[in-house]
C-alpha cells in the first residue's frame, strides 16, 4: 500500500514470546509449516530499552516463515532472564494482542485436521458476523491463534494453512485505535462493525461477554517486494462493552511470553517516520537514528526497523529490508534498496526461499 510517500507491503511477521525457543519452533513447523528460516541470531536487543527495563537483554531470536502464504512468525527467547508469564488469564478484550490470525484454504479441513493431531480447538468452526466460518485453537505455551479462511496463496506446499493473517487486537476505545489501523496502516475499508454477544467468539477466555468488534481490511490491496508471498491480512479490534481490562502485558517485558508485536515490511522509512509523528503517534524507538542512517544488522539480514504504540499501548513493529538471504549456501543476498518498492519481486526469487527450509524432528 502507498500511503503519503511509504509502502507497506504486507505483515512480516508477528512476535512471539516463548520460554523455549527450540520447542515452541518445532511445534510452529508441525502445526503452522513454519520451516523457512530467514533469519535466527543470538545477541543482546539494545535499542528496546523503553521496553526491556531500561537495559540490554540477551536473547535468541528466530524469523521463520510459510512459504504457502502469509506473514512469518518472530519466535523470541530471554537467555540470561527468566520470561515472566501473565499473573491472570488474558481474556478477550484485554489489550493487546489476543490472538494471531491464521489463514487456510479450508476452515472446516483444517479444524479436522488440527483435532485428529492433537491440537487444542476451542470449539467447532462458526460463522462470524460476516458468514464467514472460523474457530480458534491455542498452542502448547497458552497462545490462542484464530483459524480464518483466505484465497490468496503464493505456493502449493500441500499444508494445511499459511502464516499470520492479521491480529486480533483488544482496544479500549476502537474510534481512537482507527487513526493508527486505518490511517496508518491502511486497513481502511470496515468489513463489519457490530456490538454484542458472538457464538464464534465463546470457546475463547472472557469470549461470552459483550463486545463491540470491527474487522479491517484494506481497501487497496497491499502490494510491493515480498507481497506475493506475504498476501493480503485483517485486523479485527475488540472493545469490551461489559467489564474492566487488563493490559496483556502490565507488569511484564517486551520478549515475554505471548504476542509481543505485529510487524510489516515497509520501504520509506523517513516519510512513515514524519507521518506517524504528524498523526500523533512518533516512533518510540527508530533504528535508523540509533546508527546515524546506517542498517541494522540483524546477522543473516540487515536494514532499518521502528516502533509505535497504539493508543492502549500495543506494539507495531516497522521493517525496511535492506539486506535479506535468498540461497545463504551460496552467498547470495539480496539488496532492496536498488529496487521499485512498488514492484513485486520475481516469484522464482522468492521461491528460492525454500532453500532455507528447516525440516522438523519429526520428517
Amino acid at each position: 500500500m502507498k500511503n503519503k510517500g511509504y509502502v507497506i507491503s504486507g505483515i512480516q511477521q508477528m512476535g512471539v514470546g516463548v520460554n523455549d525457543l527450540s520447542e515452541a519452533w518445532e511445534w510452529y513447523i508441525r502445526a503452522f509449516g513454519m520451516d523457512c528460516r530467514i533469519f535466527e541470531e543470538v545477541a543482546e536487543a539494545r535499542l528496546m530499552l523503553p521496553y526491556t527495563g531500561g537495559e540490554p537483554r540477551s536473547r535468541h531470536a528466530v524469523l521463520a516463515m510459510n512459504l504457502q502464504s502469509g506473514g512469518g512468525f518472530e519466535v523470541w527467547q530471554y537467555k540470561e532472564r527468566k520470561p515472566k508469564y501473565p499473573a491472570y488469564e488474558t481474556m478477550l478484550g484485554d489489550l493487546g494482542i489476543f490472538a494471531c490470525k491464521i489463514k487456510v484454504k479450508d476452515v472446516e479441513n483444517a479444524w479436522q485436521y488440527w483435532t485428529d493431531n492433537g491440537v487444542e480447538v476451542l470449539g467447532k468452526p462458526v460463522d462470524d458476523p460476516a458468514g464467514k466460518k472460523s474457530f480458534f485453537l491455542r498452542d502448547p505455551f497458552g497462545n490462542i491463534f484464530h483459524i480464518v479462511g483466505a484465497t490468496d496463496w503464493f505456493m502449493n506446499l500441500k499444508k494445511i494453512s499459511g502464516g499470520s493473517y492479521g491480529g486480533v487486537i483488544g482496544v479500549t476505545d476502537i474510534d481512537r485505535a482507527l487513526n493508527i489501523y486505518s490511517g496508518i496502516l491502511g486497513y481502511d475499508r470496515i468489513v463489519y462493525d457490530v456490538t454484542g454477544t458472538f457464538e464464534d467468539l465463546a470457546p475463547v477466555p472472557g469470549g461470552k461477554g459483550i463486545f463491540r468488534r470491527v474487522l479491517l481490511a484494506p481497501a487497496r490491496p497491499f502490494h510491493g517486494g515480498f507481497n506475493p508471498v506475504f498476501g493480503q491480512s485483517v485486523i479485527e479490534l475488540i472493545e469490551a462493552k461489559d467489564r474492566e481490562v487488563n493490559k496483556i502485558f502490565e507488569g511484564r517485558l517486551w520478549g515475554d511470553p505471548g504476542f509481543i508485536h505485529l510487524c510489516y515490511d515497509i520501504r520509506g522509512m523517513d516519510n512513515l517516520r514524519k507521518y506517524c509523528e504528524e498523526a500523533g503517534f512518533p516512533f518510540t524507538v527508530d533504528s535508523q537514528q540509533s546508527h546515524e542512517g546506517n542498517s541494522f544488522d540483524m546477522g543473516e539480514a540487515a536494514g532499518h526497523f521502528a516502533y509505535i504504540e497504539d493508543p492502549d499501548g500495543t506494539l507495531i513493529e516497522f521493517v525496511e529490508t535492506h539486506k535479506v538471504p535468498i540461497i545463504k549456501k551460496l552467498g547470495w543476498y539480496l539488496d532492496l534498496r536498488k529496487r521499485d518498492p512498488n514492484k513485486p519481486l520475481p516469484t522464482w526469487m522468492i521461491k528460492s526461499l525454500r532453500f532455507s527450509r528447516v525440516k522438523s524432528r519429526q520428517e
